[in-house]
C-alpha cells in the first residue's frame, strides 16, 4: 500500500495546523524539516496564531506562514492538511481547507473529520516509554511516509550579524505559566551574581508583556520584546537559564547550553531538545531546588570564565 506521501501529487501543498503554545511551535520545526527532506517538492504552510508566527519566519522549509482563518487556509488549497492541535478551532480550519487528505491523531476529538488517523507515537516509534514532544510530532511524519530517521534539532532563523565582538551573556527567563513552575526571584538573583562575578557572563533577564522584572532591576532587563528580538538575543548568547517555558526551547533551537528548572511539567516530554543541557527537578517542587545545584549546572556547561576573544 502506498504511503500518504507517495499519494501526494508533485509539488502538492501541505498545510500543518499548529495552534497555541510557543514551545509546541518551536518543537514542530524538526518535523517540518523531516517532511521537506523526504519530499523537497512539497509546498508546506504552517497555520499559526500571529503571536507565534515569528517562530517560523525565514524558515526555508516553508512556503507560507498562514493566520488561523478559514479563508486563508482555503486559499492555500492544500492537498493534505495535518492537524497537530485537535481542538475546536483547528477542526474548523481542517474542514475549511477542503483537502482530499485530512490527517490527525486518532485520539483527537471529532475523529470522523480525519480520513487519516495517526496512531500513538509509541506505536509508530516502536517504544514503550514517554515520548518527547519533538518525537510526538515527528512520529506523525513517519506515519505519513517520511523515512524513520533521527529527529533533528529545532530550527529557528534570525537575521543577526555576528560581525564584531560580542560580550558573553547569560539570558535568564525567570517567568512561567504558573506558580508551580516558577523558581523564586531571589534565587535567580543569586545565580545571576555568580554568573557575573565567577563566570564573566552578563546576566540579561527577559519576560513577556506585562510581566514584572522589578526584582532583577540591577541587571539588564528586556520585558515585552517581540519574538524576533528574543531570537536575535538568543542567537548571540552564551548560556540560557530559566523555568520550563517557550524561551527555553528557543534557546535549545540555537544550540545554546541550557539550564532548565522543572516544576509540575514533565521533563521527559518537555526537556531541551538536541542541545547540551542540565535539567533540575525536586520531588517537593520547583521551589525547593537549591541555588548551589543551579550554579553547579551552569558551571558544568560553562566551566571556564567567559572572556571576550582577542581583537
Amino acid at each position: 500500500m502506498r504511503t500518504v506521501l507517495e499519494r501526494l501529487s508533485p509539488g502538492a501543498r501541505v498545510a500543518i495546523v499548529r495552534l497555541r503554545s510557543l514551545g509546541d511551535c518551536v518543537l514542530t520545526t524538526p518535523a517540518v524539516t523531516l517532511l521537506k527532506q523526504a519530499r523537497p517538492d512539497l509546498r508546506i504552510g504552517v497555520v499559526v496564531e500571529d503571536a507565534f508566527a515569528p517562530v517560523y519566519a525565514g524558515n526555508p522549509d516553508l512556503e507560507a506562514v498562514l493566520p488561523p482563518r478559514a479563508a486563508d487556509i482555503a486559499a492555500f488549497r492544500p492537498e493534505l492538511v495535518l492537524n497537530l492541535h485537535g481542538g475546536n478551532t483547528s477542526v474548523r480550519l481542517t474542514l475549511a481547507a477542503r483537502s482530499a487528505l485530512r490527517a490527525g491523531f486518532a485520539h483527537f476529538r471529532f475523529r470522523p473529520v480525519y480520513n487519516i488517523r495517526i496512531p500513538r507515537a509509541q506505536e509508530i516509534l516502536g517504544v514503550d516509554r514517554k515520548v518527547h514532544t519533538a518525537e510526538h510530532v515527528a512520529s506523525a511524519m513517519f506515519y505519513l511516509g517520511v523515512p524513520n530517521t533521527e529527529i533533528p534539532r529545532a530550527r529557528l532563523l534570525t537575521n543577526i550579524s555576528h560581525d564584531g565582538v560580542q560580550d558573553p551573556t547569560a539570558v535568564i527567563h525567570p517567568m512561567a505559566s504558573g506558580a508551580d513552575k516558577t523558581w523564586q526571584p531571589p534565587n535567580f538573583v543569586r545565580v545571576a551574581e555568580h554568573l557575573e562575578k565567577q563566570l564573566g557572563l552578563e546576566p540579561v533577564f527577559i519576560a513577556g508583556p506585562g510581566e514584572n522584572l522589578g526584582p532583577f532591576a540591577r541587571y539588564r532587563c528586556i520585558a515585552g520584546a517581540s519574538l524576533e528580538e528574543i531570537k536575535t538575543l538568543l542567537a548571540s548568547a552564551t548560556l540560557f537559564i530559566g523555568n520550563d517555558s517557550g524561551p527555553a526551547h528557543m534557546a535549545a533551537a540555537f544550540g545554546l547550553p541550557v539550564v532548565v528548572l522543572f516544576g509540575s511539567s514533565d521533563p521527559d516530554i518537555w526537556r531541551p531538545w538536541r542541545t547540551e543541557a542540565r535539567v533540575l527537578t525536586d520531588p517537593k517542587g520547583i521551589h525547593t531546588i537549591p541555588v548551589p545545584d543551579v550554579i553547579q549546572a551552569c558551571e558544568a556547561l560553562i566551566p571556564q570564565p567567559a572572556t571576550r576573544p582577542p581583537a
